[in-house]
């Protein structure tokens, strides 16, 4: 190639062309976002556009910009998943703010890996990561990171739980592996813990088998008094406690285990405590109601939690915070120490490395919509917005109490699980929980409302889950209206 090759033309954009279609593109983005309240909460892709999706064979030649546009919003705009509308109350799976997502065209616009280095993107992104370090009062030489989710900062938390556990048992983890080590690794969830937790103890070799469940009190909190029973027969048995994963505010039922009774037992055991503020996190940061469990977060090792869950950021946007840096990095880093660059402010290598600190090694720019949203919102902002989900999940409980054919099954935070149990019902709980399912599904597809089940205390729930500051109690009742709109009509005709 020589100097006189021109820039294909399918690539070189003048300003105006930009400007052209970013003015299509926000027009596309106002259209869907301001319908979205007068559209079905959901609907299945149509089948025959499965099929055409399924068997249409990739372009030879591009189209036009607007032609693929145009596609978007007659394939793929119709039909969201339904997390944007009000009265989507089903799994934790929050609305975008609108700063979220212009800064994530932003972010896409510079396109850094933020892998580390000395420009913006790492420089963003440690800024956040202190912001929320200040919030839990992790320690200011406490480190952490930008992740995909939930899932991937409990991975990050585990891993560097089970370097520091297999050091004090003489295993070179990172050399060897678990391979050979007759001294079984065992890690404690409670029963309503995410199944990420799951997941972390497989792939770090632990094995799911190696996880001790332990049980929960009538609050579906986990009992610190079990755990310490289980610690110390462990113990006892010469097996090695790699971490307890707690939960400010489980998934499933809002539950916030006792996390300062837990804090004194991993200390007084040495077991690292891990903590699942995903979902949660911020309620307890934030609201004034959970400053007790707020204090005890300062004493934890390591602390999940997702932006884009209650903080309204586009997926994804995960973060872990890790109390021990020089742990974290011994659990990583592959660079040899005599080659580190801790600080090089003048130069290329900046700051020490975020993928020394993680799995990845190409990293996007999360921290920039979460950035741009904390500025825009503030913590007054933010508090406010989350308050509103707990009042409306409040709107919603209350309704369930006062309906003489639903019954409340739990409620923590911003969810409400309940089940319809018709007032001359003469079932068995198996029927019941047959009928509720029926009733959850057709609820799901009729388009008018959306919630998810679950199984609460061995019985199927209806669960609602408020994350959407655009949902009111109007949309509260509406949903529960639909519940009972569609129980009378499947009970109606059946003998009960």
């Amino acid at each position: 190639m020589n100097a006189s090759t021109p820039v294909p033309s399918g690539w070189s954009w003048s300003a105006d062309d930009v400007r052209q279609v970013g003015h299509r593109a926000v027009d596309i983005i106002a259209e869907y976002l301001s319908g979205l309240p007068d559209r079905p909460v959901f609907q299945p892709y149509p089948r025959e556009l499965i099929r055409a999706l399924a068997t249409e064979p990739l372009p030879a030649k591009g189209a036009a910009v607007d032609a693929v546009l145009d596609d978007f919003v007659e394939r793929v705009a119709p039909y969201p998943f339904g997390n944007g509308h009000p009265r989507f109350f089903a799994w934790v799976n929050s609305p975008p703010h609108v700063v979220g997502i212009f800064a994530e065209a932003l972010a896409a616009a510079m396109n850094p890996s933020v892998a580390g280095g000395n420009h913006a993107a790492v420089h963003i992104e440690r800024q956040v990561v202190r912001w929320f370090a200040d919030l839990a009062g992790f320690p200011d030489d406490s480190t952490g990171l930008l992740v995909s989710g939930g899932s991937m900062a409990t991975l990050t938390g585990f891993t560097v739980a089970r370097h520091r556990a297999a050091q004090r048992v003489g295993i070179d983890v990172r050399s060897d592996g678990l391979q050979g080590h007759q001294r079984r690794f065992v890690l404690y969830l409670g029963t309503e813990g995410h199944g990420a937790a799951r997941k972390a103890a497989e792939l770090l070799g632990i094995g799911s088998g190696n996880i001790r469940t332990i049980d929960s009190d009538e609050d579906r909190r986990l009992r610190p008094d079990s755990l310490r029973r289980q610690i110390e027969r462990d113990l006892a048995e010469g097996l090695v406690p790699v971490a307890v994963m707690a939960s400010a505010g489980t998934v499933n039922t809002g539950a916030v285990d006792p996390l300062d009774v837990i804090a004194d037992i991993c200390a007084e055991h040495e077991v690292w405590l891990h903590v699942d503020g995903a979902y949660g996190g911020p309620a307890v940061l934030l609201l004034d109601q959970y400053a007790q469990t707020r204090a005890a977060l300062a004493r934890v090792d390591s602390l999940a939690m997702d932006p884009h869950k209650w903080l309204y950021a586009p997926v994804d946007a995960g973060l872990v915070l890790i109390r021990d840096r020089q742990a974290a990095r011994d659990s990583f880093s592959l660079v040899p120490s005599y080659l580190r660059t801790d600080d090089d402010p003048a130069g290329v290598g900046g700051p020490g490395w975020f993928s020394e600190y993680g799995f990845d090694q190409t990293r996007p720019f999360r921290a920039l919509k979460v950035w741009l949203m904390l500025k825009h919102l503030g913590a007054v902002g933010y508090r406010d917005l989350i308050a509103h989900d707990v009042a409306v999940a409040d709107r919603l409980a209350d309704g369930v109490a006062g309906a003489p054919d639903l019954e409340l099954l739990a409620r923590g935070l911003s969810v409400v699980c309940f089940r319809c149990r018709p007032v001359d019902w003469a079932g068995d709980d198996q029927a019941l929980d047959a009928l509720n399912r029926r009733v959850l599904s057709v609820v799901q597809v009729g388009g008018h409302a959306f919630l998810a089940g679950t199984i609460i205390d061995g019985v199927f729930a209806l669960r609602a889950c408020v994350v959407n500051p655009g949902s009111s109690g109007a949309d509260a009742d509406a949903v529960l209206a639909e519940v009972r709109a569609v129980l009378s009509r499947l009970t109606d005709s059946e003998p009960r």
